[in-house]
């Protein structure tokens, strides 16, 4: 959503179309431009003019300057000016902030982050934690907050197309996202609030393991299970943004709880140590003794080691992950689910053990589950995607109010 409706200023259409072949090419002439768009040559170069007057786009040097001159008059060269605003992507997480500006071509600037501790279900420390975060990664980006053009912030709740998260029954939801949109709104005149894990598909479908898909999920698998639904293109939100909520898995025989894979991990590892099922002396109990309580990237990393008490742990996080596969494939029907989050990067052993648990009497075909490449930062980077999209719908009409 955003907190300004910029208006729409009477403009000839030839400007988008322009400004659209630029946003999309490293450098581009009028030839290119009537090539992408079929303007004649007049309006192209017309439009190329008026939008480098605006200050969106820059005159390169021409052919001849730059040394690839060949017979003929050297055509005029053209881009984006990369650095004429900034994005900014915000992924505000239970207990940590991260915040990165980027330029108009989502190249990073700066980032900043923030351990919240234990003031982290405070509502004014919350807020005041995201705006400090954006302001750092300002600072480290040599930028200010009258640079930024769009902004976008991930929050571990629903979001409705408003920006706005539902009542939940702990309150939950609303110390997660109290009142973002409202405390962000002047800070870019651009802003939107989303889920984390609709980001995340977001994310994986511009730069992950779903770039070229259109019906996929992305499993974010932090602390908690969320999903970002993707269907024939489109991120699906719901009447409260509740889409990718997990709560159903509560009812799901072998999963009990949306909690993450490491969290899973760590709890059943833990478990069986006190149990006495693991031997006492090997690396598992250790582990167990010296760290209370266990961490989960603990016991990935020991079953990647061929431990084989981790081992059996993680093939029942395995298990309880190619259930919910199961489920999320029948419901949404995707031709992939990517396991995405800073976990992505211990769970190979966890999503193979999945690939085996998959139940053959799905009816429908089977999802390909893959592993995201983006880490930690997959958040971030879908953030700074949706700000820029953003950017891309609304740029000519801030830059015509700007001239107004």
């Amino acid at each position: 959503m955003t907190t300004q409706t910029p208006r729409t200023a009477a403009r000839p259409a030839s400007l988008d179309a322009v400004l659209s072949c630029a946003w999309d090419a490293a450098e581009l002439t009028a030839s290119d431009v009537i090539a992408a768009t079929g303007l004649t040559r007049s309006t192209a170069i017309e439009a190329l003019d008026a939008l480098t007057t605006a200050g969106l786009l820059r005159e390169l040097p021409n052919a001849r300057a730059a040394g690839a001159y060949r017979k003929g008059r050297p055509a005029r060269r053209f881009g984006l000016r990369a650095d004429a605003a900034v994005l900014v992507g915000v992924d505000s997480g239970q207990v940590h902030v991260t915040a990165t500006v980027a330029d108009l071509r989502c190249t990073p600037l700066g980032t900043a982050r923030t351990v919240l501790g234990a003031a982290h279900d405070d509502p004014d420390e919350r807020r005041a934690a995201v705006l400090a975060t954006v302001d750092a990664a300002l600072a480290d980006a040599g930028r200010h907050r009258a640079d930024v053009l769009a902004l976008c912030a991930g929050v571990p709740a629903p979001v409705n197309t408003r920006g706005d998260s539902p009542p939940h029954p702990d309150g939950f939801w609303d110390r997660m996202n109290p009142g973002l949109r409202d405390a962000l709104a002047d800070l870019a005149p651009l802003v939107r609030v989303e889920n984390d894990a609709s980001l995340a598909a977001i994310a994986e479908g511009t730069r992950g393991a779903a770039v070229g898909s259109r019906n996929y999920v992305a499993l974010l698998a932090g602390e908690r299970l969320g999903a970002g639904v993707v269907v024939d293109g489109r991120v699906l939100h719901g009447a409260h943004g509740g889409v990718g909520e997990m709560v159903a898995f509560d009812l799901v025989e072998g999963v009990g709880a949306a909690y993450g894979l490491g969290a899973r991990a760590a709890e059943w590892a833990a478990e069986a140590v006190a149990r006495g099922e693991v031997a006492p002396d090997g690396p598992l109990a250790a582990a167990a003794a010296a760290a209370a309580p266990l961490d989960g990237r603990q016991v990935l990393e020991l079953a990647a080691g061929g431990d084989p008490d981790a081992l059996r742990v993680v093939q029942r996080v395995g298990a309880m992950l190619g259930r919910v596969v199961s489920v999320l494939a029948s419901m949404f029907d995707p031709e992939r689910i990517v396991v995405s989050g800073a976990v992505a990067a211990g769970v190979h052993q966890v999503v193979d053990a999945a690939r085996a648990a998959l139940p053959p009497g799905l009816h429908l075909p089977a999802p390909a589950l893959g592993i995201s490449p983006l880490g930690a930062d997959v958040v971030v980077t879908g953030a700074i995607a949706e700000a820029c999209a953003a950017a891309r719908r609304h740029a000519l009409d801030l830059w015509a109010e700007r001239g107004a």
